[in-house]
This record gives structure tokens, C-alpha cells and sequence, in this order.
């Protein structure tokens, strides 16, 4: 049984802390929504879970019934000793007591050693299932995606807005390049959305839970994305500029004449205006990616 209001309040009174908002640390007390992230996640004895912020281990025991093994990053030093109280003679359980990141943006390699030291043999999955704090979501989900193609799936409650950029169509406000490279890398659903009610302390916004699925054959291949990520962000950082101006900008001379048909060919569209296989052609075609059919 995931835990009560009342139980996580007692879990962190006994430890002496309360909810940090600098980790964006708030608790899920809807067992009937907590049941949901996990019944998407679909998960089996032979899958490995990485959930990052797992707080007082409410989902992180549903987490333990069900899969092969859950390795829990736990920034917070009062709630690491609550999660070793309650899960430190569990041998499927895994803590890694830092922060998610490294502090420059990129994964911190403690977490990514223990993702591969406890990699699953076939047929198991390493899935992400976690109550994500706000403040890491998107750059942590950007970050797994270019960086760990092992992870196969993605179950994740996050803020509603965060949320809607992940799933935006073009020529939305939402839609950027969270979007894009997301999408261009997994296909996403929205499983369900979350009142601020079915959290303590209840945030001031609503919440969503999406899963991602790697895309068997993406059409961006995992050895290509950090180039995708970095070429499509670029173009982003002036997003109500003329894609024609932003693209005479990030190309050289010889390669502005190389490629002016490309570049006349977005003419005055801006970038939140092209399709995500929009941006892959062009991607292409700039010599950003391979070329479709080489190796």
C-alpha cells in the first residue's frame, strides 16, 4: 500500500525535516493516481527502474513489488536516511545519495554506473518511473534521452506545463525544442492529468503524467541526437526570427552558398512552424545528420 498524508508526515517528523520547495518536494498522497503511473509503466520481475526523487519511498515499494530491481537518486540527506531505514535490507533496492545531475547540465556518473552496473538481461527494460521535482524535469528527460538510449521508457509525473511542451504540436506556444527532439526520439502519450490536491504539500499548478517509448527505428539515430539537440536549440534561441535569417547566421559563408536552396526553401517560416519531420529533413540536408541510407 503506497503511504497515507498522515504516514509521510510521521516519516518525516520522526527524521526531523520537512518538504524542501528548493527540490521541489511535493509528496503524492492519491493512491488511486499513484496506481495509475504504475499500471503505465507496465512493469515486470525482469525490468530494472531507475526513479529519481523518491522522498519518503511511497512509489518506490509499489516500485520493489513489481520489478527486478529500483535504483533510487535521492538528493535530500534526511530523506536518504528515511529511504535506508525502510529499504536498506531490501536486495533488489539500489540508493544512489546525490543529486540526479552533476551540476553542469549533463548526468551525474554515479547515477549513470549504477543504471549499467545493474543493466537488465533480455528480456527486462531499464525504465525511468518517478514523481519528477519540477525544477529538473525537462533538462533531466532531455538529458536521458540524448545520452542514455538504454532507457527505454519513461514514466514520469510532471508539472502540466512542462508537460504540454513535451507533447506540443507546431505552431503553438508550447511547442520548441523540447518538443521536437522528444518526439523525434519516442512516441509520448498523456496517461492522465493531477490536481494540486493529490499532493502535500499541493503545488500551486497541475500536474500530468506522460510516458515515453523509444522508437524502435527513430529516425534520428541515438549516435545523432546531441547534434539534433544542439542544431534545433540554436535555431530556437531567436524563435519569432524568420528561420532564413537565424540559418544565414549559423552557417558560414561557403556553406550559406552551398546550401541556398535549403534556406530559401523555410524562406519566412519561423521555427515553432515546421513539423518535427520537418525539422529532420532539414537537419539533413544542412549535413547536420547523415544522410538516410548511410551507416
Amino acid at each position: 500500500m503506497s503511504q497515507t498524508k498522515r504516514q509521510i508526515q510521521a516519516l518525516l517528523a520522526e527524521a526531523g525535516i520537512r518538504p524542501l520547495k528548493r527540490f521541489g518536494q511535493n509528496f503524492l498522497i492519491d493512491q488511486n493516481l499513484l496506481a495509475k503511473i504504475i499500471q503505465a509503466a507496465e512493469l515486470s520481475r525482469d525490468d530494472v527502474v531507475l526513479e529519481v526523487g523518491p522522498g519518503t519511498g511511497s512509489l518506490t515499494e509499489e516500485l520493489l513489488a513489481r520489478a527486478g530491481r529500483v535504483i533510487a537518486v535521492e538528493i535530500d540527506h534526511g530523506l536518504q536516511r528515511v529511504l535506508a531505514g525502510l529499504f536498506q535490507g531490501r536486495s533488489n533496492f539500489t540508493l544512489v545519495a546525490d543529486d540526479v545531475l552533476d551540476g553542469r547540465g549533463g548526468l551525474n556518473p554515479a547515477v549513470v554506473h549504477a543504471v549499467r552496473q545493474h543493466a537488465p538481461t533480455a528480456p527486462g527494460q531499464t525504465i525511468l518511473v518517478a514523481n519528477l521535482p519540477y525544477n529538473i524535469a525537462t533538462p533531466l528527460v532531455m538529458e536521458l534521452l540524448l545520452d542514455m538510449p538504454e532507457i527505454r521508457r519513461l514514466c514520469i509525473m510532471v508539472q502540466a506545463e512542462v508537460g504540454d511542451r513535451f507533447t506540443a504540436h507546431p505552431s503553438t506556444k508550447a511547442f520548441g525544442p523540447a518538443s521536437i527532439i522528444s518526439q523525434a526520439l519516442t512516441a509520448i502519450r498523456r496517461i492522465t492529468t493531477l490536481p494540486p490536491t493529490a499532493f502535500w504539500p499541493a503545488p500551486e499548478v497541475t500536474s500530468m503524467i506522460l510516458r515515453f517509448d523509444r522508437t524502435p527505428t527513430p529516425p534520428v539515430a541515438a549516435e545523432e541526437a546531441r547534434a539534433f539537440a544542439a542544431f534545433v536549440s540554436q535555431c530556437f534561441q531567436h524563435r519569432r526570427k524568420q528561420l532564413r535569417w537565424m540559418l544565414r547566421r549559423l552557417l558560414s559563408a561557403e556553406q550559406r552558398e552551398q546550401w541556398a536552396n535549403e534556406i530559401e526553401a523555410v524562406g519566412e517560416r519561423r521555427p515553432e512552424e515546421l513539423t518535427v519531420d520537418q525539422w529532420i529533413t532539414l537537419a539533413r540536408r544542412l549535413g547536420r545528420l547523415q544522410p538516410q541510407g548511410e551507416p
